[in-house]
């Protein structure tokens, strides 16, 4: 049911691997052992986090809800599959356990979730799991799998659009360098809600909607030899009152004026010329999308001008050229050279907005290169990115964890030597406390039948563990982060699962409410995760309630 009472169907995952198989085959052992000894039923509780944000940031960007909303609203464990899993356990396991896994389904299931797109910090449940023990236990791996790679490459392309900033068009073309066909699916759909704008994966564009964008290789342009190559060479003007019989002849002429010119003349002699035949002949397959890559030779002397001839004739015609891709070199050094070129054509030969073309540069961005063009100064207008950006090359995984925190209405505690390895225990609502500027303060989670807070009100926030850390803050507003994603048998509403444009909206959104203290490349401000002071003294009464007292001898 959805929020408004009506049935819904949910379609399967995106990636049909996405099955009841794709967990370790420990879920499996633990669910027989539950089952065997009658504690498959017993109603458990389970949060999933993670315990540090990635990328030495102090934020990540929560996303992979809707797959794992789509994963359990399908999930059926087949015949054939559980044929698969008998083979594969001991010959001890009893018949009547593979009658249970045949009846499994997530009718009785809850997942309670912050939203997706929402910028999210480290200890505090980015979902809620509900259930009966045996099946919450066999959704660990494939929840676990859907949230760390799509949360982590999410909070990759958001701090490469922090970066960039907001003016620059952002492009991911990282399939070719991605780690298999899911790896590079899952990129372009979570960049794309990391505040990228458009995608070079055919794929994933049909799939999601995100915008294609894409122009030609190296091998296009080195694949010419010469103009006689081109069979075809009249273009209609774009207005369709006529057509240009020769157009390789009008790109020469311009190439000529544009050698003899007053500012450009002594830049460059005779360009390549089988790089000029390339692109008119691209010219001539889009003329309203002309985007030449200019490096395959070289840029200032062989690129640019053929570009702009073939450029110049097109807006004889009528049409206005897109702009160029520089894919190597000195990125700020040509892209200041290239916009020089542009802008003295428009004053000289009177062309309006060529000298503001785009200028989109490629080659193995990264977050570090992108800093150090903005401390050059640089005329890049578009970024196309891949292996950095879709590999998550800084960090190879967020570290997602799902943890017991409640079964048979009993709170749980997961206790070790190392504090950040303490999990929070008992069911928990989770609030975001903002202040007067409009900023997040503080995010405090509290026991499930405690009060909420109320705005103005005076609320002590102490951190889980330290006991010294502790503040008072008096919220101007106050946000419940965890709402019902999958009510299961309860009465609850199921929130609806948003378009993706939607997601990316409240990435964004999200991300410019955040203090800049906070965002930051270096040194950012740590945002604080606290608990009430009621859960704060539960966990420490749980805590020295569980631990082994030692004895010294």
């Amino acid at each position: 049911m959805d929020s408004n009472g009506s049935c819904r169907v949910i379609p399967g995952p995106t990636n049909p691997m996405v099955t009841p198989l794709l967990t370790d085959h420990y879920q499996f052992t633990m669910a027989y052992a539950y089952w065997k000894a009658g504690k498959h039923q017993e109603r458990a509780v389970f949060d999933l986090y993670f315990r540090k944000s990635p990328f030495g940031g102090e934020y990540t960007i929560f996303a992979g809800l809707e797959e794992c909303v789509r994963f359990i609203s399908n999930y059926k464990i087949s015949e054939d599959e559980i044929h698969f899993i008998k083979n594969n356990l001991p010959d001890s396991c009893e018949d009547g356990f593979f009658d249970y896994l045949r009846g499994i389904d997530c009718s009785d299931i809850e997942v309670y979730a912050i939203a997706e797109g929402t910028v999210v910090f480290p200890k505090v449940p980015l979902m809620r799991i509900e259930g009966p023990v045996a099946v919450v236990q066999l959704l660990e791996t494939p929840f676990v799998n859907l949230i760390n790679f799509a949360s982590l490459v999410a909070t990759n392309a958001a701090r490469h659009r922090f970066v960039a900033g907001k003016s620059k068009t952002l492009l991911e073309f990282g399939l070719r360098r991605a780690q298999g066909p899911d790896g590079g699916i899952s990129a372009s759909k979570y960049c794309y809600i990391g505040g990228f704008d458009a995608t070079s994966n055919v794929a994933a564009g049909r799939l999601f909607g995100i915008p294609l964008r894409g122009t030609h290789s190296h091998a296009f342009v080195s694949s010419y030899m010469g103009v006689n190559e081109i069979a075809d060479k009249s273009l209609r003007k774009k207005d369709g009152s006529g057509a240009c019989e020769d157009f390789v002849v009008l790109v020469q002429k311009w190439l000529n004026k544009i050698k003899w010119s007053n500012s450009l003349c002594g830049i460059f002699s005779d360009t390549n010329q089988s790089e000029l035949a390339a692109f008119t002949s691209y010219a001539l397959a889009f003329p309203d999308n002309f985007l030449a890559l200019v490096d395959t030779y070289d840029v200032v002397r062989s690129g640019v001008p053929n570009f702009c001839a073939v450029a110049l004739a097109l807006s004889d015609l009528g049409y206005k050229a897109v702009g160029i891709r520089l894919d190597s070199g000195d990125l700020a050094y040509l892209s200041c050279e290239s916009r020089k070129f542009f802008c003295s054509i428009e004053e000289e030969f009177g062309v309006s907005d060529f000298g503001k073309m785009n200028i989109t540069a490629s080659n193995d961005l990264n977050e570090e290169t992108l800093d150090a063009l903005n401390k050059q100064g640089h005329e890049v207008d578009a970024y196309g990115i891949g292996t950095y950006l879709v590999t998550c090359y800084a960090q190879a995984a967020l570290g997602v964890v799902y943890k017991l925190v409640e079964i048979n209405k009993q709170p749980r505690i997961k206790l070790s030597e190392d504090v950040s390895k303490v999990s929070i225990p008992c069911k928990k609502r989770v609030y975001r406390l903002y202040g007067k500027e409009t900023y997040p303060l503080v995010d405090i989670m509290r026991g499930e039948n405690e009060p909420p807070p109320k705005v103005g009100e005076r609320i002590l926030c102490r951190h889980p563990f330290q006991e010294s850390k502790r503040a008072y803050v008096v919220p101007q507003q106050v946000e419940e982060l965890l709402k019902c994603y999958f009510a299961g048998s309860s009465d609850e509403k199921s929130e609806t699962l948003p378009p993706l444009k939607d997601i990316r909206e409240r990435c964004i959104k999200q991300l410019e409410q955040m203090r800049p203290d906070h965002m930051r490349r270096l040194n950012p401000t740590p945002y604080k995760v606290c608990v009430s002071a009621k859960l704060y003294d539960f966990i420490h009464f749980l805590w020295l309630n569980e631990a082994p007292v030692g004895e010294l001898q």
